[in-house]
């Protein structure tokens, strides 16, 4: 079964990515007249958080671009699209912190760890085979020096093992840095 094209963006808190892959979405949206989704990972779960999303929908708002969001913290293998959709997720390390911690989650079980990792590749492979493209955007988080505790080097691992995973499979790949994408991955790359 053909599967959509798939776009990985990366970078830094705060680097222009998620606006990067919005602009990118429409630009491909408009061009191939394909219908435009947002998938919301994020929980409203404090101040800080709940206007960061605001700000988020009304960055979306703003264009003269019909989105049409889907709020889904885990289980991206229930959504249904169609293959005229191009689909922005937003974001997968906190899709990540939603599917670990959706059940009581013990660091060191490494046998849950790798169980949510695939939860997540399935879900994503799952969108991928209904959808024209599906643009994720990640944080970069790797670049720094991490805690010892063992929860945050979990995390980190799987988050790594994450993008690299979809890498491998992207067709395209961004590092976003003070607003500016540098291509990192292009199609006839191997």
């Amino acid at each position: 079964m053909e599967t959509g094209e798939l776009i990985f963006i990366t970078g830094g808190v705060r680097s222009g990515k998620s606006s990067f892959a919005e602009t990118l979405a429409i630009s491909r949206a408009q061009t191939m007249k394909r219908n435009l989704h947002y998938i919301a990972t994020s929980k409203p779960s404090d101040k800080e958080m709940i206007d960061r999303i605001k700000r988020h929908q009304e960055q979306r708002n703003s264009n003269d671009v019909s989105w049409k969001t889907r709020e889904k913290t885990v289980d991206m293998h229930m959504l249904e699209f169609t293959h005229s959709d191009i689909v922005l997720l937003d974001c997968l390390t906190v899709l990540l912190s939603n599917e670990l911690f959706r059940d009581e989650y013990n660091s060191s079980d490494e046998q849950y760890q790798e169980e949510t990792y695939h939860r997540i590749l399935r879900g994503i492979d799952a969108i991928l085979r209904q959808v024209q493209t599906l643009i994720i955007v990640s944080n970069e988080v790797l670049n720094e020096s991490l805690s010892s505790e063992l929860l945050t080097k979990s995390y980190a691992s799987l988050l790594g093992k994450l993008h690299q995973a979809i890498v491998k499979q992207a067709t395209e790949a961004y590092l976003v840095e003070a607003g500016i994408p540098v291509l990192m991955k292009e199609r006839c790359q191997v």
